[in-house]
């Protein structure tokens, strides 16, 4: 059992973030487009926490492991910061609904921020109270931090999905929020 993937490239001053935001497919593909040059360094699908040691893609659909599907980020701060990536994760999803993202339904499809740090977890606080008010002013964000547990990777097919599997499917909400939720 290890808190980062195995497989996940990270260079000795990089720092890790662990996120779920629904389908691990949308999530890793959003993160990539936009932080690909701006200090992404690797990142890595998979299942984070839960209660299922080594689980597979078919464990953790039955909902009943209680892991998320999540993107395991590994990141050079000196080029992009954890706010920045945060504030990212925030608007590429809707935060505003509990286990459902679009018409992925479940707890493996949880909002959530997995830290490492009591630091990051304040930082990650901060970030949400600011989100909070100038995006989602009348839709309470429910997305849990919790402190990262575990994180196993995905299945090789799950990595990097949508680039080698273009017209694959896409989760609704996965898009780049610029204005208010209404």
């Amino acid at each position: 059992m290890s808190k980062v993937s195995p497989t996940l490239k990270v260079n000795p001053n990089d720092q890790i973030l662990t996120v779920a935001a629904g389908c691990f497919w949308g999530t890793e593909h959003m993160f990539r487009k936009h932080f690909g040059t701006k200090g992404l360094v690797d990142c890595k699908v998979g299942y984070a926490n839960g209660s299922t040691v080594n689980p597979t893609y078919g464990d953790v659909c039955k909902g009943t492991t209680d892991h998320a599907e999540a993107l395991q980020i590994s990141f050079d701060p000196s080029v992009v910061s954890l706010k920045e990536l945060v504030k990212f994760f925030y608007l590429m999803h809707d935060p505003t609904t509990l286990n459902a993202q679009g018409p992925d339904l479940g707890t493996q499809y949880r909002s959530g921020i997995f830290y490492n740090t009591a630091e990051e977890a304040t930082e990650i606080d901060a970030v949400e109270a600011e989100v909070q008010a100038k995006f989602y002013p009348n839709h309470k964000i429910v997305t849990t931090k919790e402190p990262l547990q575990q994180f196993w990777d995905a299945e090789d097919y799950h990595q990097l999905y949508l680039k080698q599997n273009p017209g694959g499917y896409a989760c609704p909400s996965h898009f780049l929020r610029t204005s208010p939720k209404v």
